[in-house]
């Protein structure tokens, strides 16, 4: 399916957040890993949620829904023995599920995505597992993977946080179920610190004790722990609500986003300062955010580190930004569905942005009086190029063609519903 998006001068409405992908996929995890009931209540509906959901009924969970509340009947330490996970294109998934599935004697990952998550590498993680006495097949550290599990041992962990805070994450998952007592050492570098945060966060939730430095480098897990079900509430998505921000930034509009908690441990609600600081009039009080947008906007810099999942909805509103914008410390966009720094900007180039990049900076030279369009986009099967690429659509001159737009359902399947609803131009073909 392709987007058509036309341009659109104005936005106008109310729209509620889509609920947070980071959180559902962790709230269904730890349903899954108590042995109990728990209910889960909005938790959000994309193709990552859903392969979530897909696996973890695989593995012997019930989950059941009705009125906004997911009801998950967990295995506990006991997976059901399976030979193939599919995640589809949902890299957390994955990463989550390959610790998980170190539980069982053997588990495949096969690779239905291999232009997209069939590229990502996962290596650091593989090569923790292999300390933790799990054997793994794999290709270069991508899929397709077989997992050789069923006796993971605890005790010092050291991974890599360089590439992915995913990887950690993972192990965070699996360490407390395990025996023995765990000690793990995050080498290198630590990406999306704050997405740890989400994690320890849920961890808490589910009655899981963990001891973090305050650096988040170093974790004392004690072992034979049990998760506790529970009743947990998915607030709304940052990520996805950048860009209809964005939207709202670079074109004349009245746009109001419910559900969009001020003190989220959401690294992207930085989203709400970058726009701001670009100038746009924008209010946040009580979980709603306002933007009365004018076009008008200023380049800003920013550590991009903060918020990885909305930089490149920033990205798109500074674009139209005078003077010239910088994203720095964003190393990470290159592994992600793909390369969102190289892959982005490149697209960026046809629709007629001025943008330069190196190998952890996007730099962008604004265009206030706006760009030219009036070209066919590949979308890369990347859902946030979608969405930002929509943004820049919007206030370009001939509007854009963005090719394979279906992929926008991996995280925000309503997406161009509520642009159309606020009142833009987009036609699906």
């Amino acid at each position: 399916m392709d987007a058509i998006v036309k341009p659109t001068p104005r936005l106008q409405g109310e729209l509620q957040a889509l609920s947070s992908k980071n959180y559902t996929t962790r709230y269904m995890l730890v349903a899954a890993l108590a042995e109990g009931v728990s209910r889960i209540r909005f938790p959000a509906h994309s193709e990552d949620s859903d392969a979530m959901r897909r696996c973890l009924r695989d593995l012997g969970a019930t989950l059941e829904e009705s009125n906004d509340v997911l009801t998950v009947h967990g295995f506990g330490r006991s997976p059901k023995p399976v030979k193939e996970l599919n995640v589809g294109n949902a890299g957390a998934v994955l990463r989550f599920l390959l610790s998980i599935a170190s539980l069982l004697p053997e588990v495949t990952f096969v690779n239905s995505y291999p232009d997209s998550l069939g590229k990502r590498p996962h290596d650091d993680l593989i090569r923790a597992l292999e300390t933790m006495n799990v054997r793994i097949d794999h290709n270069g550290g991508r899929l397709p993977i077989t997992v050789y599990g069923g006796d993971p041992k605890g005790g010092a962990i050291q991974v890599s946080g360089s590439v992915s805070s995913q990887f950690l994450s993972s192990l965070l998952f699996l360490t407390p179920l395990l025996k023995e007592d765990s000690e793990i050492r995050v080498l290198h570098d630590l990406k999306s610190k704050i997405v740890v945060g989400q994690t320890l966060e849920v961890l808490r939730d589910a009655g899981i004790e963990v001891e973090a430095s305050d650096d988040l480098m170093f974790y004392r897990v004690p072992g034979n722990q049990k998760y506790r079900s529970g009743d947990y509430s998915v607030q709304g998505d940052y990520p996805g609500s950048a860009a209809i921000l964005a939207a709202a930034a670079v074109t004349n509009s009245d746009v109001t986003v419910h559900r969009l908690l001020e003190h989220s441990k959401q690294g992207e609600r930085k989203a709400v300062d970058v726009i701001r600081a670009m100038g746009a009039p924008l209010t946040h009080e009580n979980g709603v955010v306002r933007v009365q947008g004018n076009g008008k906007l200023r380049a800003v810099e920013f550590d991009g580190d903060e918020f990885t999942d909305a930089v490149l909805a920033c990205v798109a509103a500074s674009v139209f930004a005078e003077g010239t914008s910088r994203f720095y410390n964003v190393e990470n966009l290159r592994y992600k569905e793909c390369d969102r720094i190289t892959d982005y900007l490149t697209e960026l180039r046809k629709a007629g942005a001025n943008v330069e990049e190196k190998r952890d900076e996007i730099i962008v030279h604004g265009k206030p009086e706006g760009v030219k369009g009036g070209v066919v986009i590949d979308a890369h099967y990347d859902h946030r190029v979608i969405m930002a690429l929509s943004v820049v659509g919007l206030r370009s001159e001939e509007g854009l063609v963005i090719r394979d737009a279906h992929h926008v359902a991996k995280s925000y399947p309503q997406f161009f519903d509520h642009l159309k609803a606020l009142g833009a131009d987009i036609r699906l073909e």
